[in-house]
């Protein structure tokens, strides 16, 4: 599912106008970024939880010439899934 799909799906579920759906859903994409950012966790139940985790900078290799490049240290989102969507994945 992509995000035209879930606004399309929210319309027809709650009944709401496709303008309507699509202010929901980026107001909640939106919120969750400036969440992120400000290095908040970000947790829906029965679905998982976000976080930014800080990677250091280290030594790295260009896998095509193999010359070796300092790698920056970087912040980037992580995602955790919850138990209760694992169990419901894992139905066969």
């Amino acid at each position: 599912m992509n995000k035209s799909q879930l606004i399309e799906r929210l319309a027809k579920t709650e009944n709401l106008t496709i303008r309507t759906a699509e202010d929901v859903v980026n107001t909640f994409f939106r919120e969750m970024e400036k969440s992120l950012i400000r290095g908040s966790r970000v947790e829906i139940r029965g679905l998982g939880s976000f976080k930014v985790k800080q990677y250091d900078s280290h030594d790295g290799r260009n896998p095509k010439t193999g010359k070796i490049i300092k790698v920056k240290s970087k912040r980037l989102p992580f995602f955790k899934v919850g138990r209760e969507l694992k169990e419901r994945v894992d139905i066969l």
